[in-house]
């Protein structure tokens, strides 16, 4: 993972590298059964060079103690590396440009559980792995999709649950699927 990291520290692909602090590339443990993918990096991401460290992270650190899980237990990384503009979504150049490094830590990794968080996450690998099951979001969240080389989980991104605070119970459901698949997989 460290020849990753330093081919990835410079990437100049697109123009999201021009006002980054870090490319947030991951963490968690490298060698993990347990694969979350989010969509970008926010602000705080960005400053700090770690997923999910503001407050979409702490929902997402409840929802993994709920299941009895921590960061070390899981590795977590987004579809693109650097932090868009004033917190939107990723565009479609951005993403494609990104996610060879994506395809790389998947590789590296090699996870037996891909857990999509939001609709980014959940599209790229539906297109990756040819799931026509997976619609959006709202009809495929905590669903289960047995691939050859993975378990793949859409989950909404814990962020719904600032913004919708009834979505939480949803997400506290699903990560109990997650947690079936977790002692399962967890080394």
């Amino acid at each position: 993972m460290r020849t990753f990291k330093n081919k990835i520290k410079n990437c100049k692909k697109c123009t999201l590298c021009d006002d980054r602090e870090n490319i947030v590339i991951g963490s968690g443990n490298e060698k993990a059964n347990i694969l979350f993918i989010g969509e970008a990096p926010g602000e705080k991401e960005d400053i700090s060079g770690v997923p999910f460290c503001g407050k979409s992270g702490k929902i997402l650190d409840e929802l993994l103690a709920s299941i009895k899980l921590d960061r070390n237990d899981i590795y977590i990384t987004n579809i693109v590396k650097c932090k868009p503009p004033d917190n939107r979504d990723p565009t479609p150049l951005e993403i494609k440009v990104c996610t060879a490094y994506l395809d790389e830590q998947i590789f590296l990794i090699n996870p037996k559980v891909i857990c999509t968080l939001g609709r980014h996450a959940m599209n790229f690998i539906k297109l990756k792995y040819g799931l026509e099951d997976i619609t959006t979001i709202t009809n495929t969240h905590g669903k289960v999709f047995e691939e050859i080389e993975q378990i793949i989980i859409p989950l909404y991104h814990p962020a719904v649950a600032l913004y919708d605070p009834t979505k939480k119970k949803e997400l506290l459901k699903d990560f109990k699927i997650v947690k079936k698949y977790a002692s399962k997989n967890i080394n």
